[in-house]
């Protein structure tokens, strides 16, 4: 099929009306996204819109008229308040969800007994519908999932050779989507933020609720509007939300300049912070510049061969919540809070790597409070060693403990371990305590907690996040025979006084499982690192 791209002129506008009467579908523009138009009352016309996008046969389609008239020929009731929002918002982009009419095709809104009808605004879009001569199902006119269209062109490059033909209106005012209110039964609910404001409907209505899963994603199987159940709006390129202020932004994204095909999606007042390559879709306090700007920007960072997207959080409130609501559906929910301070606690088997996690994190400037060295440090204090003797017997070597013959002991058994563990976690509590107090002030960076028994020293309880490293149990022995220069039988005492690794899994934050090199271990933890947002040291 070759797809025609025609003018909206009237020549344009007859023959998209004829292609509609024939059962075919035709991308048309509307004030919001560019729309994939096939006869509402069509049942095959409608299937075609669904193979053409590809998009799942449960997900609803919304109607458009021309004429407030022809709304009595869709719905069984018509609510006083959609009465009011209709004479203040229609033509424009708010769509309202009604009780359908039985002549209304089911396959518009699959297993629902209700529909979602507007009025757009664009006038080639009302003058397409009236030639027409029947409402119009139209969703926007993008492959299922991809970025909606703003433009002819976008849609040609989605729906080339899919469609009988699109129809040139130029650029969308809006950029997002339209409003959608459920209005059927009971109090208005918001399933979709869009042009027309929650505050501009409660202006008219008075209070409506909004849906949980506007800014989350809880959803029911059935529902009632598009853009709540799946993934959307998301570009090839992996999206990641950063909910930040100015400065914070900046911080975090610019840690990736030296990495390739990483892009910011930002605000025109971010330019002067950023030391990565940027994207910006308009000032901070023009909402709808944003807005007009989301799906283009996200098809142009593709076409600039992005890998990773990192989009400037809006204001959720007037049309910046519906901008919110299209990235986090394009970045599947993933959203990112910069933290400029972090505890975490780093904890795992032993020999399964944690040290070199440590060593890393250093690298990267994070302070490191080593348990292992406090502990070393504490079996050296007078009270300590008086503990260890009475407990353990003479394991003294010049009149200092002898960690051998200490460990000899005391990993002999899980009794033993306990024991010892009573005498030194309390102290070792003590001198991380004093240690964390000394940086109270500092306000920024990441600390680190490296400690083995993270969880049986109840040290979780200081850090803000934590995390396990965990291999198996044949890699973990050989690893500590290699490091420790010990042989196989002391290195499985001390294994088997340790948890299981299934402990660690159920209470860390993370857990990463180090079975493979130093890079495959460094990659997965920033993963993690940016996932949790600390900014560490300004990198």
């Amino acid at each position: 099929m070759k797809t025609q791209l025609l003018q909206s002129n009237n020549d344009g506008i007859n023959t998209a009306a004829d292609l509609l009467k024939k059962g075919e579908v035709v991308g048309i523009p509307t004030e919001t996204v560019y729309g994939l138009a096939a006869d509402a009352m069509n049942v095959d016309a409608i299937k075609k819109i669904y193979e053409a996008k590809g998009r799942p046969s449960d997900n609803p389609l919304i109607v458009h008229i021309s004429r407030f008239e022809e709304l009595e020929g869709l719905v069984t009731n018509i609510p006083e308040n959609a009465k009011l929002l209709a004479d203040k918002f229609w033509p424009g982009p708010l769509t309202m969800i009604f009780e359908r009419k039985d002549t209304v095709p089911k396959e518009v809104a699959p297993k629902l007994n209700t529909v979602a009808v507007r009025m757009p605004s664009h006038p080639v879009a009302r003058a397409i519908i009236e030639a027409s001569g029947s409402p119009l199902a139209a969703p926007s006119a993008n492959l299922s999932g991809s970025p909606s269209p703003t433009t002819a062109l976008h849609v040609m490059n989605d729906m080339d050779g899919r469609i009988p033909a699109v129809l040139d209106g130029g650029e969308c005012d809006v950029g997002v989507e339209s409003t959608v209110l459920f209005v059927a039964s009971g109090k208005p609910r918001l399933l979709r933020p869009g042009g027309i404001t929650v505050e501009q409907i409660e202006e008219v209505i008075g209070e409506i609720d909004i849906d949980p899963s506007v800014v989350s994603d809880i959803f029911t199987e059935n529902v009632a509007s598009p853009g709540m159940k799946y993934k959307h709006y998301s570009p090839k390129a992996k999206v990641i939300v950063v909910d930040a202020k100015d400065n914070d932004f900046a911080l975090y994204v610019n840690r990736f300049e030296n990495e390739e095909s990483i892009y910011a999606l930002c605000f025109d007042e971010d330019i002067d912070r950023l030391n990565i390559p940027y994207l910006a879709v308009g000032s901070k306090y023009a909402q709808g510049d944003y807005a007009k700007a989301l799906f283009s920007a996200l098809r142009d960072l593709d076409d600039k061969g992005a890998k990773i997207i990192y989009a400037h959080c809006p204001e959720k409130t007037g049309i910046g919540l519906a901008v919110y609501n299209r990235l986090i559906r394009a970045a599947a929910f993933k959203v990112v809070t910069p933290k400029p301070y972090c505890i975490l606690g780093l904890t795992g088997t032993t020999g399964a790597g944690k040290s070199t996690l440590s060593e890393y994190f250093k690298s990267l400037g994070g302070y490191i409070i080593d348990c292992d060295i406090i502990a070393r440090e504490i079996i050296d204090k007078k009270d300590i060693i008086e503990k260890l003797v009475s407990a353990f017997g003479n394991v003294l070597e010049n009149g200092k403990v002898s960690r051998k013959a200490l460990a000899k002991v005391a990993f002999s058994t899980k009794e033993n371990t306990e024991l010892l563990n009573g005498i030194t976690h309390p102290a070792i509590i003590d001198e991380i305590k004093a240690k964390l107090k000394s940086r109270e002030n500092l306000k920024s960076g990441l600390t680190v907690i490296d400690a083995p028994l993270l969880f049986e020293a109840k040290l979780e309880t200081l850090c803000d996040v934590t995390l396990a490293v965990t291999a198996s149990k044949d890699i973990r022995l050989n690893r500590i025979m290699k490091r420790d220069n010990m042989d196989k039988e002391t290195a499985l005492l001390r294994m088997n006084v340790q948890n299981d690794d299934i402990i660690y899994s159920q209470k860390a934050t993370y857990t990463v499982l180090n079975e493979g090199g130093k890079e495959e271990l460094i990659s997965a933890t920033n993963e993690i690192i940016n996932d949790i947002g600390v900014i560490i040291n300004g990198k």
